[in-house]
């Protein structure tokens, strides 16, 4: 599977993105993979590839301040949306499904509550999810990864170097106070997103989504389903096949109810 890296500046920040096409035209919409923080499209490419085998077309894109991507003055999450929709605008791409992990699933959600109708159905997974007013800031216990997960994780990086070196580290202090501050707007516009959407947890150590918050989301969601794999905060990448399991029928309308 093969794609060339194309660039676009929808929001004024250049974002680097990969189109992957079947071979046999697809009438069913674009499926947009965006990525978590620290990371880049390439963490998409054994799922991309088995979309395309499905015959749906894939977008895949770097966020910016990563991989290929321009580094920004501004890292809110505001930005990173305008960027996403802007990206859908510049290829005309009037309706898409969005798999947005951890970062990449935050601000796949808010696309989705700020342009009703782009998003036809919206996966988030492991997506850390905003605070309340009054909620206390969650902690992550501290894990070994297993065996599997290490090997993941290494062999990710060494076969795409660039996410590590690529990354604007300075962003990370300004997103992680975003998802430490409580975000009132998010929950009272979270009843918008008619999209249905699946929320994938990892049920091990190092998973970052607060299971209050996950049931207080799913309370306000229309159309929403849960799905909980043994895995910890990288679901695609450590459970690439229950992932793949689990997804690819609900962005085709075939999930078992």
């Amino acid at each position: 599977m093969r794609s060339t890296v194309r660039t676009a500046a929808p929001n004024g920040v250049t974002l680097a993105y990969r189109e992957f096409v079947p071979s046999v035209a697809a009438r069913s919409v674009p499926v947009l993979l965006v990525h978590g923080m620290g990371g880049d499209g390439s963490t998409w490419t054994r799922f991309a590839s088995t979309l395309v085998k499905a015959g749906r077309r894939v977008i895949t894109v770097d966020l910016r301040g990563h991989g290929r991507s321009a580094r920004a003055e501004s890292y809110r999450f505001g930005d990173f949306a305008a960027d996403l929709a802007g990206l859908c605008a510049h290829l005309g791409m009037e309706a898409v499904d969005l798999v947005g992990h951890s970062l990449g699933g935050h601000v796949g959600s808010l696309v989705a509550q700020q342009h009703p109708g782009l998003v036809r159905r919206l996966v988030l997974e492991e997506t850390p999810l905003p605070l309340r007013e009054g909620d206390p800031v969650p902690t992550v216990p501290a894990r070994r990864p297993t065996p599997a997960e290490l090997w993941h994780a290494t062999t990710s990086m060494v076969l795409n170097p660039r996410a590590v070196t690529a990354f604007d580290r300075s962003m990370t202090g300004s997103v992680v106070s975003q998802f430490h501050t409580p975000n009132p707007a998010w929950w009272k516009h979270l009843p918008r997103l008619e999209a249905p959407t699946m929320l994938l947890r990892g049920r091990r150590r190092g998973s970052l989504v607060d299971p209050r918050l996950l049931d207080a989301a799913v309370e306000l969601l229309p159309s929403a389903s849960v799905r909980e794999l043994a895995c910890g905060h990288s679901v695609h990448r450590d459970r690439a096949g229950d992932f793949a399991a689990a997804v690819v029928p609900f962005l085709t309308g075939r999930a078992a109810a």
